[in-house]
């Protein structure tokens, strides 16, 4: 995948790019937030400034936008996070930028590996080293963190908070599991729904999980807090940002439909999961359910967020590995719902039996070819998140079911 993705799949985009006129600089997700951070902390200017985007433009993309020019970029490329991701970011600014890209270039890579630790933890599972390590390989070797990796997007370090919450979380770290929640809240698309959920799952048995509530909140009160000593009324500009950015990048979910009618599945989708995590919200977090239901709720996200990077299906993970580890649904009576697990590995193995397929192709001396067919690769990369959500609904079932017939025998 790391050869497909530096030798087939940069190549390609770098031609491109010629071909069409199109900027590149160092393309690093990173810079925007690295430089917004930068100047409001050294300088006390408002990140979310239209003279602060054109700094960021001549960074990530070598020059700023020229809206004269019909092939530049579409993505302004604008400071469109919380005030709060500052903190986060605050002890790399006095660094020059290459040196920070190096560092987070292995962060990246230590919180992909840590996720798959943490996440095994959470579902109580303790395969052989040599599993964990396969598990771990073929996590990094992944395309969705390959790309994040390369981008350096903060969504890998989103998906790490997210694990160690519910690691936390079924250790008994109540409180711990609240705060590192909201660390993850950087990017709130990816964390508002588990923080709803995780909210309703507190109330629904206040006297035991009100710890995890008090971390939460007293975190979100010190970041909000915080972000409103150093930037006064940021709420506003946050806003706006987001306005600027969903009106430019004109993104939509991996539904790839019309508002109108991706609306209306999305709608489907989160009803029908909130009616079965209703029916589980008093389920102790000892139990097989309670980590199924996160996993549920990150499947969800991955679906309704309006952004279809496949960066953000490494929040896919949890419900990849409870699938892999009982895989309940395989002894299912229906023969659609085992095709649907089959169709969901397939498109899961596609990425890397392609991506093996064009790098031998390659390295056989086919390059104009595999440069050629550099979107095989992707052909299941939509159809994967909509099956994983259904199996994970499925499989939260089938386990609901099996622990009503266990209490009942007993």
């Amino acid at each position: 995948m790391w050869f497909y993705v530096d030798s087939i799949l940069v190549r390609n985009q770098v031609a491109d790019a010629a071909t069409q006129q199109r900027p590149r600089g160092n393309l690093s997700d990173l810079y925007p937030r690295w430089v917004g951070t930068r100047e409001l902390l050294l300088h006390h200017r408002n990140p979310y400034g239209q003279d602060i985007d054109m700094e960021i433009q001549r960074g990530y993309y070598g020059r700023a936008l020229d809206p004269s020019r019909p092939n530049d970029p579409i993505d302004q490329q604008g400071f469109a996070y919380p005030v709060y991701v500052a903190f986060l970011l605050a002890p790399l600014i006095k660094f020059p930028f290459h040196g920070v890209q190096i560092f987070f270039h292995w962060l990246l890579i230590s919180a992909t590996a840590a996720s798959v630790w943490l996440w095994l933890r959470a579902l109580r599972w303790r395969p052989p080293s040599f599993i964990v390590c396969v598990g771990v390989v073929l996590a990094l070797g992944s395309f969705p963190a390959v790309q994040g990796i390369k981008l350096q997007q903060l969504s890998l370090l989103v998906a790490l908070f997210l694990a160690g919450s519910a690691a936390c979380v079924i250790a008994g770290r109540f409180f711990s599991g609240g705060v590192l929640l909201a660390m993850a809240t950087i990017k709130p698309q990816l964390a508002w729904l588990l923080v709803a959920w995780m909210l309703v799952w507190c109330v629904s048995n206040w006297s035991s999980r009100r710890r995890f509530a008090l971390g939460f909140g007293l975190a979100m009160f010190l970041l909000l807090g915080c972000s409103e000593i150093i930037l006064p009324g940021w709420y506003w500009n946050f806003l706006q940002a987001l306005v600027r950015y969903h009106r430019y990048t004109r993104n939509q979910s991996v539904l790839l439909l019309p508002w109108s009618v991706s609306g209306i599945f999305a709608a489907a989708f989160a009803l029908a999961s909130a009616l079965l995590l209703w029916k589980v919200r008093r389920v102790p977090v000892e139990g097989e359910i309670f980590v199924r239901t996160v996993a549920l709720v990150l499947a969800l996200t991955v679906l309704v967020v309006p952004m279809f990077a496949p960066y953000n299906q490494v929040l896919l993970l949890p419900a990849i590995l409870a699938l892999a580890k009982d895989r309940k649904i395989l002894n299912s009576s229906s023969r659609g719902v085992r095709l649907m697990f089959a169709a969901g590995a397939l498109a899961l193995a596609w990425q890397w039996a392609a991506s093996i397929a064009l790098s031998v192709a390659y390295l056989l001396g086919f390059r104009e070819w595999a440069l050629r067919a550099w979107k095989v690769p992707f052909f299941l990369t939509l159809a994967f998140p909509v099956l994983v959500f259904a199996l994970s609904l499925l499989d939260l079932r089938l386990t609901r079911q099996t622990d009503f017939r266990r209490e009942n025998l007993i």
